[in-house]
């Protein structure tokens, strides 16, 4: 596999990086994934938009440049004869001293991976699981797509392996969350509800698209601090995330949703699949692309 690494695309088997970089030493990094569709990066301008204010908020300078970004992902798929690919964009803070910095971090590590996609099984099905570990809080004001990862790693573990199968957190009072790795929408009455960002999840992008996407199809949205009798009484149940899209739940314990034959899921399938190899950002959804 050939990776993008601070301005060279070099083989895995070249790739290093300082055992002094901070990424490492104290988790001070960010980074965004994504997939392509016949070579296009879906809502690639919002995620590199979200990976700059992760930056901003940890003190650390890159060039995130779009045109630069976009060749790069063509050259990597070319070099690892890939059609499509699960791309990870990495921004560290790079080495430094031992100990913690205050100062602006200049001399970021940047690191572009590719991997192949796992076959496509579209609105694949799983169920959804309580998690007995809650949700940590964020260590910002607004959860960051950072290194720090232990309570994803931790959650992911008491579940174990299954593919079949996501996590749900709850947060410390109780309150949906969203998925391990991927955020939660229930569906009651023809009503989109899915919890707010005040409980600590990770505001994904595919999170972002699909609020949008419901407001042109005029789908009446709910945002806030739900309970699990709330998810429990719904008559669709999916997660989104945006490698494996829209992931709709068969079942949770004892409880039966419809998964892929839900109504809305599909409805909603229908119109991700039309802008998925063609959209660069939600903006241009908003001013009906």
């Amino acid at each position: 596999m050939y990776l993008y690494l601070n301005g060279d695309i070099v083989h895995l088997s070249e790739a290093a990086i300082s055992p002094l970089d901070h990424g490492y030493l104290y988790g001070m990094g960010v980074f965004e994934t994504f997939r392509t569709y016949d070579g296009h990066p879906f809502l690639l301008k919002d995620h590199l938009e979200r990976l700059s204010r992760g930056l901003a908020e940890l003190n650390i300078t890159a060039d995130l440049d779009e045109g630069k970004i976009r060749w790069t992902i063509a050259e990597l798929l070319k070099k690892n004869d890939l059609k499509d690919a699960y791309c990870r964009f990495n921004v560290s803070g790079g080495p430094g001293e031992i100990g913690l910095k205050t100062t602006p971090y200049e001399n970021a590590t940047v690191i572009l991976f590719q991997k192949e996609l796992p076959p496509s099984v579209p609105l694949k099905e799983k169920e959804g699981v309580f998690l007995k570990l809650r949700r940590n809080t964020p260590e910002t004001g607004e959860r960051l797509k950072s290194h720090h990862y232990l309570n994803n790693m931790a959650a992911k573990r008491e579940i174990g392996a299954s593919f079949d199968q996501e996590g749900i957190f709850l947060t410390k009072d109780g309150h949906l969350c969203e998925g391990i790795t991927s955020n939660l929408f229930w569906v009651k009455d023809g009503e989109l509800f899915t919890p707010s960002v005040e409980t600590g999840l990770l505001n994904g992008i595919t999170r972002q698209f699909i609020l949008e996407l419901s407001g042109l199809l005029d789908m009446p949205v709910r945002v806030g601090f739900f309970d699990q009798e709330d998810i429990l009484e719904a008559d669709e149940v999916f997660f989104t995330n945006s490698v494996q899209e829209i992931i709709p739940v068969n079942k949770m314990g004892s409880f039966s949703f419809p998964g892929r034959n839900g109504k809305y899921v599909g409805l909603l399938h229908e119109r991700y699949t039309y802008y998925k190899r063609h959209l660069s950002s939600i903006k241009e959804l908003k001013q009906g692309e």
